[in-house]
């Protein structure tokens, strides 16, 4: 009796400590998941909202803008990301050798870029990109076009601006996932294969790739989740031109809520669907990258 009763205060003097968090975390985390999921069922402008059922699901297949930006947002990344994870793991492999001089400066310099701040760097690449910019001046110096690129006014050109800075930014941050990994990597495995005969390119795809596949799926998915929410880049450098050519789901979100007349309904609606997308691409994801017995 006695132990059932000193369980009974362990277990409320534990809940007495985490009561704190837990009613944080619910009243600043759990309650506007849920107030949001209500309101995305809402119609109407500004806080005049009404009960308007699915009316906001089905304003989203004939929204062009929507359309739009969730065209924009996928294009990005399906080109993105798998050009920033491949460069990633080239970067750890090349910077894992023991041969080469100069690994803590070449590593440092490679991750600079994700710890720069988002609003400066956005800012570097609007000004490199301009008309009168860095890139068109190096371009035409080595006579590689007659007339400057209209990099941010032209709709293919802004997209490669913006991959570009994206690809820039956090690139050093996936490689540092694979090179701390790659540390782990019996290096002998490397030698025998060398010894066998086995070329780099093949050691590459047949040993360091299925060995860093939990790191390549983890880098994957949190890639992927920071793709669908994109928003300080394209607002800081094309603004979502040119005629929305740039524009994604987060600053579409954000026009809506604070830009245009705001709609807070249609505004979670669409915010719900990067929610299903992170969690339909996540689950792919997973699914390829399964152990097959």
């Amino acid at each position: 009796m006695a132990k059932t009763r000193l369980g009974r205060n362990e277990s409320i003097n534990g809940w007495g400590f985490i009561a704190p968090a837990l009613t944080l975390i619910g009243i600043f985390m759990i309650w506007p998941i849920l107030w949001s999921l209500w309101m995305s069922f809402q119609t109407g402008r500004g806080m005049a909202l009404s009960f308007g059922g699915l009316s906001n699901i089905k304003r989203l297949a004939a929204d062009p803008i929507f359309l739009k930006a969730l065209t924009n947002t996928l294009t990005y990344l399906a080109i993105q990301v798998p050009v920033m994870i491949m460069l990633a793991l080239v970067f750890a492999v090349m910077l894992n050798s023991p041969k080469l001089k100069g690994r803590a400066f070449f590593r440092t310099a490679i991750f600079l870029p994700s710890v720069t701040a988002l609003v400066a760097y956005s800012i570097l690449f609007k000004s490199m990109f301009a008309t009168d910019g860095l890139m068109n001046e190096v371009v035409l110096g080595l006579g590689l076009v007659d007339s400057p690129i209209p990099w941010l006014s032209d709709p293919f050109w802004a997209k490669v601006v913006i991959i570009s800075a994206i690809t820039w930014r956090w690139t050093g941050y996936n490689m540092i996932f694979y090179l701390a990994a790659l540390q782990n990597v019996d290096r002998s495995i490397y030698e025998a294969a060398k010894i066998d005969g086995v070329p780099a390119y093949a050691q590459f795809f047949r040993i360091t790739i299925p060995m860093l596949k939990p790191v390549i799926l983890f880098t994957t998915i949190i890639s992927t989740i920071g793709t669908l929410q994109l928003f300080d880049e394209v607002q800081n450098i094309t603004q979502g031109g040119p005629s929305n050519a740039t524009l994604t789901l987060s600053q579409y979100i954000y026009n809506l809520t604070f830009k245009f007349m705001p709609s807070f309904g249609y505004a979670a609606t669409v915010s719900y669907v990067i929610v299903i997308l992170v969690a339909l691409l996540s689950l792919v994801q997973f699914y390829v990258a399964r152990d097959r017995k």
